[in-house]
C-alpha cells in the first residue's frame, strides 16, 4: 500500500508526513532530514531571527534536494524574515499563530505554497478565503503552544476537512506514531504535521536533557500553561498556552500567574535556576503522546516507520 494523498501529490513527496516547524528545535539537519526521509521538513523559524536563519537555511539546502519550506510565529514576524525565508527558495511557507493576511501574497508572489495551521474553525474559514494551499488542524492534545480553548484533534480535524474541501487538510496534535498517521487519514485528512516525535531525533537541535526528558515522559505528566512564558519574559500573546512536561515552577505559580507577571525577583529566580543548570534552557515541550516516544533514531529513518506503520494499521483495519 502506498499512501498517496492530496498532500504528497502537490509537493511531490513519498509521505503524507510534514515536520512541524518547532520554533529554534527544528533546525536546518532536522528539516532537511525529514525531506530526505521522503516527507516535508518544515525549519521552525520561529519569530524570523536573523542571525539563525542565517546559520540554519544553507543547512537545508546544503542537506537535501527534496522538497522543503520553513514556518513561522506569524504574531512574530514582519516582512523581511518572510523575504530572507524566501530567497532561498522554499517549497512552502507555514504561518501559525495570529492574522497571516499580511504576508499570504508575499508568500505567493515568492513561488512558495502557503500553509495556514488553524485553531478553530473561524480561522479555518479565513484560510480558504486568503487561499491557504495546505490547512493544518491543531488539536490541543499536541506539545508546544497552541490556542487557550482550541478543540481535541480527532473530532476538530473532521470538521475542518468538511469545512474546507476540497483544500487539504494536515492533522496536528498528539500525533506520534503511524497509528496516529493512519487515524487521522481516516478522519479525511491528507496527512500529519508531527512535532515532538521528532524533537527526540539524532538531528534535532535540542539540548540532550530535553530529548531525554521526552524519551523518559509520560501523557499524564503534560500540562498547558502560560507558566514558563511568563517566567522566562517571553512576548506570547495570553490566547496563546503551551503544553510542556512536569515543571517545579508550574506547582509553584499555577492558578498564580498575574501574581508571577508582576514579581521580578521571580523571573529573575528562574533565569538565575537556566544558567545553573538546575533548570532546562527550555520548557520541555511535550504532547500527550509522548508515552510512545522512547528512542531517538535518524529522523529520515523515523518518517519511513511512521509510514509503514500507518501502512500496517489501515491493512488491519480493512480486515486484510
Amino acid at each position: 500500500m502506498t499512501l498517496s494523498t492530496a498532500f504528497t501529490e502537490l509537493f511531490g513527496v513519498r509521505h503524507p508526513i510534514a515536520l512541524a516547524p518547532m520554533g529554534g528545535s527544528a533546525g536546518g539537519a532536522l528539516t532537511a532530514a525529514v525531506s530526505r526521509g521522503g516527507g516535508l521538513g518544515l525549519l521552525g523559524a520561529g519569530n524570523g531571527d536573523a542571525r539563525w536563519l542565517a546559520r540554519e537555511l544553507p543547512l537545508v539546502t546544503q542537506g537535501t534536494d527534496e522538497p522543503w519550506g520553513i514556518g513561522f510565529q506569524t504574531w512574530a514576524i514582519g516582512t523581511d524574515a518572510v523575504d530572507r525565508a524566501l530567497e532561498h527558495r522554499p517549497s512552502a511557507v507555514m504561518l501559525s499563530f495570529g492574522d497571516p493576511s499580511p504576508f499570504t501574497e508575499r508568500i505567493r508572489q515568492g513561488g512558495a505554497t502557503l500553509i495556514l495551521q488553524v485553531t478553530d474553525l473561524e480561522e479555518a474559514r479565513q484560510a480558504v478565503e486568503l487561499g491557504a494551499d495546505v490547512i493544518v488542524a491543531q488539536g490541543t492534545e499536541g506539545g508546544g503552544h497552541g490556542a487557550r480553548h482550541g478543540r481535541s484533534t480527532l473530532p476538530f480535524v473532521p470538521a475542518v476537512v468538511d469545512l474546507v474541501a476540497p483544500v487539504p487538510v494536515l492533522a496536528a496534535g498528539g500525533i506520534a506514531d503511524g497509528r496516529g498517521l493512519a487515524a487521522v487519514l481516516a478522519l479525511g485528512a491528507a496527512g500529519a504535521l508531527i512535532g515532538t516525535r521528532f524533537q527526540a531525533t539524532a538531528e534535532a537541535l535540542v539540548h540532550p536533557s530535553i530529548a531525554a526528558a521526552i524519551v523518559e515522559g509520560r501523557g499524564q505528566d503534560t500540562e498547558r500553561n502560560r507558566i514558563l512564558d511568563i517566567a522566562r519574559g517571553s512576548d506570547w500573546p495570553s490566547r496563546y498556552t503551551a503544553r510542556t512536561l512536569g515543571h517545579r515552577y508550574l506547582d509553584q505559580w499555577r492558578n498564580r500567574e498575574a501574581e508571577l507577571a508582576a514579581d521580578p525577583q521571580a523571573r529573575r529566580d528562574y533565569q538565575d535556576d537556566v544558567a545553573s543548570g538546575e533548570l532546562p534552557p527550555l520548557p520541555v515541550w511535550a504532547s500527550e503522546a509522548v508515552d510512545l516516544i522512547t528512542d531517538r533514531p535518524p529522523a529520515a529513518d523515523l518518517v519511513a516507520t511512521l509510514a509503514s506503520q500507518a501502512e500496517e494499521a489501515l491493512t488491519r483495519a480493512a480486515g486484510h
